[in-house]
């Protein structure tokens, strides 16, 4: 069943992302011949920008991290009369997300413990509401990066908390601020956060490459820094790690491999 497709095919969408959700729209505004508009942050790697205009969407630039790209976003929804997708708040982006967590059960449905990146958190809730409905013993696990924490704060202490902005290379994980509708949903099913410093997602970089031969972004690097944190708790069991992300520049890979 296709959601609000009248709305998009008559006035266009846009949405702000730092990645996955931008290719997303982009691929369905191409499916249906909807206009595509994609705000991203000015330090979005060149090749997501490619990969999002590749796919038929223009890309519009805007602020440093994800929260001035959305409010830049929502402010031409609406003095332009655009449909506007949240990449976080929005419900039905939940279900497109919790497929790919279904294809891990379906695979592994012995799986002991899942670890997500958290950026905005839908991932994250996602893997909740799956792991959770289909076993609720599944451990669910989200990680932040140290230098934008703000989801981690606020699922400590119940309250939306905005940091004003962020430090970290991992653009992916880059959101400076908490948001309603993951918060709702991770406060009461998350197991735990893990906080990860750009060394040890660059670490994680360097072993999934070494290792598997995958290349990964840090976002997406992101939860296997966060198993080598807590390994020890993890000895015996099956662990599902997400790789959420590849889109890495060629030269910033190079400089991770030399250091």
């Amino acid at each position: 069943m296709y959601k609000m497709r009248e709305h998009a095919v008559s006035h266009g969408v846009i949405t702000a992302s730092t990645g996955n959700h931008a290719q997303s729209i982009a691929h369905a505004g191409s499916l249906f011949g909807v206009e595509t508009k994609i705000v991203m942050p000015r330090r979005v790697p060149e090749l997501k920008v490619e990969a999002v205009k590749d796919l038929g969407a223009e890309v519009i630039t805007h602020g440093s991290y994800y929260e001035e790209a959305r409010e830049y976003a929502e402010k031409l929804a609406s003095q332009k009369g655009y449909l506007y997708v949240h990449g976080i708040n929005e419900p039905l982006l939940y279900e497109g997300v919790g497929t790919m967590h279904l294809e891990i059960f379906e695979d592994q449905p012995d799986v002991d413990v899942v670890i997500n990146p958290i950026g905005g958190g839908s991932g994250a809730s996602a893997a909740c509401i799956v792991y959770k409905a289909l076993n609720p013993h599944i451990k669910v696990i989200g990680v932040q990066a140290k230098g934008a924490p703000a989801l981690y704060r606020s699922w400590k202490s119940g309250l939306i908390v905005s940091t004003g902005g962020v430090q970290t290379e991992a653009e992916g994980l880059a959101a400076a601020q908490a948001y309603e509708l993951p918060l709702r949903i991770l406060r009461e099913k998350l197991d735990d956060i893990i906080l990860v410093s750009d060394e040890e997602m660059k670490q994680a970089v360097r072993n999934i490459l070494y290792t598997t031969g995958q290349v990964a972004e840090l976002a997406g690097a992101a939860s296997t820094a966060a198993a080598f944190k807590i390994k020890n708790e993890l000895t015996g069991k099956k662990v599902a790690l997400l790789l959420t992300g590849g889109n890495i520049e060629p030269e910033h890979l190079t400089l991770i491999l030399k250091e």
